[in-house]
């Protein structure tokens, strides 16, 4: 169980252990699904067929016609050349409502399409297991910090002391944490989803691919591993840029106050893009938090670089505060158990 205010913050590099895309992956997925000039070829993806068969149904109800959807999808493959990540992208076009509408559907689309080939299943394949194998993935060893030695009858209170700031568009925490908690109490599953609906604070800052169905809001919700909703407009719409969020004061309250209960921030995956990091702290005062850090195959001038921009924006002052280990998200959470459970 976690006892003290913990904020994890959850980027991208953490999806590589779960088999989910990060964002270079996302990325490639878009630009390779828009190349709409190949679609009269004979050389052609079943993504980029299956993409503009989207358009083609969606455009009435988007208010944009086929034609204009591909010149989004266009632009966005264009921009690619000179972007790391599809939210850079977004963010440079937000005055061109084709390239967003475009921008959001390809997420939605690629996210659940990774949702349903990942090794995250839909439910346990066997009875006592979890819906994803193995001890080696973050989500593991977050649950087993979560549930650890706490009696049934004070099963609420094992997310009181947890937040999550998740810059993923997939559900994954969402989806494997009931069944966590399900076999932790012996709960049924639909007493778990209960809980974790109730209890969970988690805040997704570029918007989800839907909600489960479990969260409720029925039109904008889909299951887990279902790749082709009908109703893949109303999930585009979860989906949102960085100047969206900043223009909502109920987001900014949210997110503000999630990261500033946090007297730990453990940073899991999370590459310190400019972009993101202004989200995370701009106009926050921390009162020196602990920080653990995982990073991997990050050269030691960029740890550099990310340690000066942490000092810069938090005003800590006491370095031996900060903790940046070379590990997984998996390996920090397990190797540092005894501390976060403190």
């Amino acid at each position: 169980m976690i006892r003290t205010d913990t904020t994890l913050i959850i980027g991208a590099g953490a999806n590589r252990e779960i088999e989910m895309p990060d964002g270079p992956d996302l990325l490639a997925k878009i630009a390779a699904g828009y190349e709409f000039e190949r679609l009269e070829s004979e050389v052609k993806s079943r993504d980029l067929i299956s993409l503009a068969n989207l358009f083609e149904q969606v455009s009435d109800e988007i208010g944009l016609s086929y034609d204009e959807l591909v010149a989004g999808a266009t632009a966005i493959r264009e921009a690619t050349l000179v972007s790391t990540s599809i939210d850079a992208i977004l963010e440079q076009y937000g005055h061109d409502p084709a390239v967003l509408a475009a921008g959001k559907l390809a997420i939605v689309y690629y996210t659940l399409q990774a949702e349903s080939k990942s090794t995250l299943a839909a439910a346990p394949r066997a009875a006592d297991e979890l819906p994803l194998r193995g001890t080696e993935n973050w989500l593991f060893q977050l649950g087993q910090l979560i549930v650890k030695g706490v009696p049934r009858a004070k099963a609420e209170e094992c997310f009181e002391k947890l937040s999550i700031v998740c810059f993923n568009y997939d559900r994954a925490i969402e989806h494997y944490l009931p069944w966590v908690v399900q076999r932790a109490f012996g709960m049924t599953y639909e007493e778990a989803c209960e809980l974790v609906a109730g209890r969970l604070r988690i805040v997704h800052p570029y918007g989800v691919a839907g909600r489960l169905p479990w969260q409720g809001d029925e039109d904008k919700s889909v299951g887990w591993g279902i790749e082709r909703p009908e109703n893949i407009v109303g999930l585009s719409k979860r989906i949102f840029t960085a100047s969206q969020r900043g223009s909502s004061r109920q987001f900014q309250s949210y997110l503000r106050a999630e990261m500033s209960r946090g007297k730990r921030l453990g940073f899991l995956g999370f590459g310190f893009d400019p972009m993101n990091v202004a989200m995370l702290f701009d106009e926050l005062e921390h009162d020196n938090p602990d920080m653990l850090i995982s990073l991997v195959d990050v050269s030691e001038t960029q740890q550099k670089a990310i340690l000066r921009l942490i000092y810069r924006l938090t005003g800590i002052a006491d370095e031996s505060r900060i903790t940046l280990e070379n590990m997984k998200a998996f390996e920090l959470l397990r190797d540092y158990g005894r501390f976060l459970e403190s």
